[in-house]
């Protein structure tokens, strides 16, 4: 599938090669992976990292530039709206959240422009949806299939491949998500049964089964009634286990969160509930730097270089998702301040001034550049 075995129109896509050692043979949806990703993202830590990280960037514009100039230029139908049934940023937010979890995520190609073959639109599909098939050194994708059901590896129908940086989180997490699974089951059963778990000696006579089955019903529903408790002289209650406090329970899970935040690479303060009490607007500036600096780039590089290849965009031409325009947009007080030094030395016009700040110039009919 080289570039020049190609007619005079591009086809998508190009096969890509498999990168990770931890090869799954295709079968994403048959259980390779220890922690499934409803499991994963049933903890509260996994889940606020995922929409940080997912949330954040479906909520930045994608515009088309030219690659010599970075000269924006008009952005075609599909950037705006990859998928004809759903808002861009849903369909980008669960492409991040597929490279999060699995390492790789896939579009489907619903429409092509007749001009040269290249996809118009796209519909996102779950990982568990796709496997695929390898050559013989396992190393090249060489068939994908949906649900079961064989697509082609070019034109329409065809999968768009993005690759992640890493394996994902389901994949090089796996202990310490099933650590954060295991400590809210175990603190649902703690919350569950308020008194700690044991048994009832009995050092009279034997009861009958049917009473032993009636005594435990009464005892439990009078234990979520009330906590004092009364037991005849025959009776004891003796404990098995340690009350939730001594288990640790809160402590297990703030260092859970902790470690779950450096498993999505993602500062752990921003999984606190008091992050915003000490931000003023200069320091948040720059931890939104920071952030996309160290948590947000690899998903923007794997979906901007992925979307700027040549058999989705015009050779000489990138996608680029507006971060300074939006999430990084500096503060109006210091903006002014350089349009005003910038119009002092004559650099740029009134006209121009104002289109900086997305003002439109009044009266623009009668004015002269």
């Amino acid at each position: 599938m080289g570039l020049f075995s190609r007619s005079n129109k591009i086809e998508a896509q190009y096969a890509p090669q498999v990168m990770s050692e931890n090869f799954n043979y295709g079968y994403t949806n048959l259980g390779v992976y220890s922690i499934r990703r409803e499991s994963a993202i049933s903890v509260p830590s996994v889940a606020r990292c995922r929409n940080l990280l997912a949330g954040t960037i479906a909520s930045i514009p994608l515009a088309l530039y030219r690659k010599s100039t970075g000269e924006e230029l008009g952005s075609p139908l599909w950037l705006e709206q990859p998928s004809l049934s759903q808002p861009r940023s849903v369909t980008i937010a669960w492409t991040v959240d597929s490279l999060l979890m699995y390492g790789l995520a896939y579009w489907k190609i619903t429409e092509l422009y007749a001009d040269d073959g290249r996809p118009a639109r796209f519909e996102w599909v779950a990982n568990t949806r796709v496997t695929y098939d390898v050559d013989v050194y396992n190393s090249v994708v060489t068939h994908y299939y949906i649900d079961g059901i064989s697509t082609p590896m070019s034109g329409l129908g065809s999968l768009i491949t993005f690759q992640g940086l890493d394996e994902g989180i389901l994949t090089r997490g796996v202990r310490t998500l099933q650590a954060a699974i295991d400590l809210d089951k175990a603190a649902q059963v703690a919350s569950s049964t308020p008194q700690p778990t044991g048994f009832i000696k009995n050092s009279g006579a034997d009861l009958d089964p049917k009473e032993v089955s009636g005594l435990l019903a009464a005892w439990k529903q009078a234990r979520m009634n009330r906590s004092t408790a009364y037991l005849t002289s025959t009776l004891d209650y003796v404990t098995t286990s340690y009350s939730p406090k001594e288990m640790g329970y809160n402590e297990g899970k703030q260092f859970l969160s902790t470690e779950i935040a450096r498993l999505c690479n993602v500062p752990a303060i921003y999984l606190s509930s008091d992050m915003n009490s000490s931000y003023t607007y200069s320091n948040l500036l720059d931890s939104r730097k920071d952030f996309v600096s160290y948590s947000l780039q690899p998903y923007i590089s794997a979906v901007e270089d992925r979307l700027s290849m040549d058999d989705i965009t015009a050779r000489g031409n990138i996608v680029r998702f507006a971060i300074n325009d939006t999430f990084l947009r500096q503060d109006p007080m210091a903006e002014l301040l350089v349009i005003e030094k910038l119009l002092t030395l004559g650099l740029i016009t009134p006209e121009q001034a104002m289109t900086m700040t997305d003002q439109t110039p009044n009266g623009n009919e009668g004015m002269t550049s």
